[in-house]
């Protein structure tokens, strides 16, 4: 490829890609709706924000304001909560192919005294739970008793360094940050990012499924949609049963 040719693939790549991350050409990142209520059994959540986790408590029905996710260390450090810069090949083979840059220690994500899951865009994490995935793809087709899933394999939350992505500034480099923490990845398999190609493309997985609480409680969950009236992504309809 000549100078020119690479020059506009260049320019063509980078204009798709910042109007993937920035909204700048279609607002599917950086417009947030306005919040809706969810009918019973349902949760809404604007789950938009790079910035934000949102806590989920199954139990009493409620979602938590955004509880942003720390940039600065005020206390000493724990050698692994933080920033992680990385790599990311995301103009040839993709994300999978990537590379540690650097740390920055910064303080622990804050959590409320009670919660159940937390989204933060395709991300979930639980608290102390675990999950298992079913091929039901309705709530209400599910057995009656989850002592039906009691033997089955339940995944647990697992430590990230690379998977919370939490700033877009310098992903035109093909650099994105990433919060240290840990998630649920089967449960986060209802949303999955996939790259390329370019813009990114998001592939819903609408399958039930069967969360462990903590205290040895049941709960369903569905990802109904990932899409807001107005198109933006991320915006998190979410089905659930509780206790079942």
């Amino acid at each position: 490829m000549n100078v020119f040719g690479f020059t506009k693939w260049f320019t063509a790549m980078s204009v798709a890609l910042l109007s993937a991350c920035t909204g700048i050409a279609d607002g599917i990142y950086d417009e947030p709706p306005a919040e809706e209520l969810g009918r019973e059994g349902q949760i809404i959540v604007n789950a938009t924000s790079w910035t934000d986790w949102h806590y989920i408590d199954l139990k009493t029905d409620s979602v938590s304001a955004p509880v942003p996710i720390p940039m600065t260390l005020t206390g000493e450090s724990d050698g692994k909560n933080g920033q992680y810069l990385y790599w990311f090949d995301v103009f040839g083979e993709g994300v999978s192919k990537n590379e540690f840059r650097s740390f920055t220690p910064c303080d622990p994500q804050p959590e409320p005294a009670e919660w159940s899951i937390a989204v933060h865009r395709n991300n979930v994490r639980t608290n102390g739970g675990a999950v298992f995935e079913t091929s039901y793809t309705r709530i209400d087709q599910l057995p009656e008793s989850s002592e039906a899933f009691a033997d089955m394999p339940f995944t647990e939350d697992v430590w990230t360094e690379n998977e919370v992505w939490d700033s877009q500034t310098q992903m035109l480099q093909s650099l994105v940050p990433s919060q240290g923490i840990n998630v649920n990845r089967v449960l986060s398999s209802w949303l999955t990012m996939r790259i390329p190609p370019m813009p990114p493309q998001f592939v819903h997985n609408n399958h039930v499924f069967i969360l462990r609480l903590n205290d040895g409680t049941y709960a369903a969950l569905q990802l109904e949609d990932y899409l807001s009236p107005t198109g933006t992504k991320c915006y998190l309809t979410i089905n659930y049963k509780y206790p079942y």
